[in-house]
């Protein structure tokens, strides 16, 4: 059973989470004051870039480039910088200010709670012996407290009991839990940088299916965060 968790855990929780996401953003943009045939083209050009980064990381991962560590970082490189790039440029668009204007703000601290499933598949693969106990939450991993902590979050900002500045510094402190991970995660790989030594290396991630973990499950985490915090500031 951990096997098959552990295997296709990270690919069903993307597909879950960011088809609970598109869910939110179509009828976001429906609520806005976009003109019909504008909104259609924002959520398939949101679409299609999710489908062709699902292709080109499949493709990556599964052609052995990602996982020749001795080219780090570029291996790694346009897994970690496309999306967050992306993710910068479409938050402080004014396209997104009109979506999230229009969008619940305890809808996109909701979606966060898929980090708790992420770690207990990361702690599937730990038990495979695919991945380092310092990524699991026995060891130096804490991020499953922002996936426990966001559904209750999320009912007191929907029910009016914590103000703007508590929900900023709570996306703040999970930014920081998810930096924590990613930082861990890095050290683990086998490259210059290494600072962790027991084995398993660090390489999982960079096959498929696991390589869903850093180019999508990741970049929705601080994406979500990106939104929350500007959704804050823009709102009245």
């Amino acid at each position: 059973m951990s096997q098959i968790i552990g295997t296709l855990g990270f690919p069903f929780i993307t597909l879950v989470f960011y088809g609970w996401l598109l869910f939110e953003f179509k009828k976001a943009i429906k609520r806005s004051s976009l003109e019909a045939s504008q909104q259609r083209k924002i959520f398939n050009r949101i679409l299609i870039a999710l489908i062709a980064w699902a292709v080109f990381v499949s493709g990556w991962s599964l052609s052995g480039m990602m996982q020749n560590f001795d080219r780090f970082p570029f291996n790694v490189a346009p897994v970690i910088l496309i999306p967050f790039i992306g993710i910068v440029l479409f938050t402080f668009s004014t396209t997104a200010k009109e979506i999230l204007l229009q969008l619940k703000p305890e809808a996109i601290i909701r979606i966060q709670f898929f980090r708790f499933f992420v770690e207990l598949i990361i702690w599937a693969l730990f038990l495979q012996k695919l991945l380092p106990i310092q990524m699991t939450f026995e060891g130096r991993n804490l991020d499953i407290i922002s996936g426990i902590s966001a559904p209750l979050i999320a009912w007191l900002l929907a029910n009016q009991k914590i103000s703007k500045t508590v929900v900023i510094v709570w996306n703040i402190a999970c930014l920081g839990l998810l930096i924590n991970i990613v930082t861990v995660a890095i050290l683990s790989m086998p490259t210059p940088a290494q600072y962790f030594f027991n084995e398993p290396y660090n390489t999982a991630v960079a096959k498929f299916p696991y390589v869903f973990l850093p180019a999508f499950l990741v970049p929705l985490a601080y994406m979500l965060h990106f939104f929350s915090i500007r959704q804050m500031l823009i709102r009245k």
